[in-house]
């Protein structure tokens, strides 16, 4: 049995013009052709697409891939073993860094000038002083830290409930996307995910490309991110990484 490029789009969660790429520069190309030309890809080329897309995930170039899956060397569940460890060490790498994230977000709104019955009233069941101790020791001394602290210090309540309001409708726009089957790799997932990114330069510090990405998988690796938006809805959290990483890789 084969498939068309589309479907094996749809399968792997990748579009149509980086299948084409992936042929184009011979890592993988697909086994058959029909009689109009088009591409038609089997069982085999999906199991090398899937260990593409490991690889690719774990941050390995292109060309080293290609080199990994053609060592003569090499069998499948030789890749497999090494995927696993290493995805292994970046869960248990990423679920640190996420934590480190986490708490350097909440201690933006150390500083704000609201008394406790606002402070409730404008962000809920979060108590914004509450990891204010570790995050000042963690990252004190970082620029993005001097930065949000030095810009929040000044927002009154009105403020917050602005920026709240603000990433809520972001969220939303971004949940509508994904209701209706828009690609996270789309125009307009992408274009999203910018605001987003320019949302936090506004509101807290300079935020580019790479960061924001880093953050999004912040979003996955984190439970308590992963909670808040797939509250918003089921799976929003991955798609917003998604769309956030395809919108890094646009403006790389």
């Amino acid at each position: 049995m084969s498939y068309s490029v589309g479907q094996v789009a749809g399968f792997a969660g990748v579009t149509v013009r980086t299948l084409h790429h992936y042929d184009e520069i011979g890592l993988l190309v697909p086994g058959e052709r029909n009689r109009a030309g088009h591409r038609r890809y089997g069982d085999g080329d999906l199991d090398r697409l899937q260990q593409i897309l490991f690889y690719r995930e774990l941050g390995f170039p292109l060309d080293e891939v290609a080199a990994l899956l053609d060592d003569p060397d090499a069998d499948p569940q030789q890749h497999l073993r090494r995927q696993y460890g290493l995805l292994t060490a970046r869960i248990a790498t990423l679920r640190k860094m996420a934590a480190a994230v986490a708490h350097a977000m909440e201690a933006r709104r150390m500083n704000v000038r609201l008394t406790p019955e606002e402070k409730f009233e404008v962000f809920g069941d979060f108590d914004p002083d509450r990891y204010a101790g570790e995050a000042a020791q963690r990252w004190g001394g970082t620029d993005a830290y001097r930065e949000s602290q030095r810009r929040t210090a000044g927002y009154t309540k009105e403020d917050w409930k602005r920026l709240t309001a603000e990433l809520d409708a972001l969220h939303r726009r971004m949940a509508d996307l994904l209701a209706a089957g828009v690609p996270a790799d789309s125009a307009a997932a992408m274009d999203v995910a910018g605001e987003h990114r320019r949302f936090i330069g506004r509101a807290y510090y300079d935020c580019g490309h790479e960061l924001h990405s880093r953050l999004g998988e912040m979003y996955v690796a984190d439970e308590r991110f992963t909670a808040t938006y797939e509250a918003i809805r089921p799976g929003l959290a991955a798609y917003l990484r998604d769309a956030m990483l395809a919108n890094a890789v646009r403006h790389s």
